[in-house]
């Protein structure tokens, strides 16, 4: 058996009742984007930026360091899964970049609210659910979320991951 197939199969048993799983679908990407927009926040030293093209400068952060990590995990793991996380997290960089232009309310402020309904969510589905969350059984888990959800679109896309 595959390594991707296993993960997700093991991700998967906490997460069997359909409350459970439709939390998940919402939450997992949401907490996705908060973890990847509070990083957006850091400040990264002037010389850095000065490296890349302008149109360039307003991705270059943490966040965006933590995503090209992330990608390689995912690379080892599935190459159609890398690409859908490729998409997943070029939409996601350039949402925070949006929010933080049209200055509606402090990027953090934003990003902090979201992380916190959306775990509050995360909880109450495992709570339905009666089971742990997986990441307390291996921290990879926390990885392994965003993958499982994407998982569930190529299903229903019929695309083998």
């Amino acid at each position: 058996m595959r390594k991707i197939t296993y993960l997700l199969e093991e991700y998967g048993e906490s997460h069997q009742t359909k409350l459970n799983r439709q939390i998940h679908y919402f939450c997992v990407p949401l907490i996705f984007f908060s973890i990847i927009g509070l990083l957006s926040i850091i400040p990264v030293i002037a010389i850095i930026k000065e490296i890349f093209p302008i149109a360039i400068v307003p991705y270059v952060h943490f966040g965006t360091l933590i995503i090209i990590l992330g990608l390689v995990y995912y690379l080892a793991l599935s190459f159609r899964l890398f690409i859908g996380m490729l998409l997943f997290s070029t939409l996601v960089l350039y949402v925070i970049n949006v929010l933080e232009s049209v200055n509606f309310a402090p990027l953090w402020l934003i990003m902090v609210l979201i992380f916190s309904v959306a775990w509050i969510f995360q909880f109450i589905g495992h709570d339905h659910e009666g089971k742990k969350p997986s990441f307390l059984k291996d921290l990879q888990f926390l990885m392994v979320g965003p993958a499982w959800t994407l998982s569930h679109i190529f299903d229903a896309f019929k695309i083998k991951y």
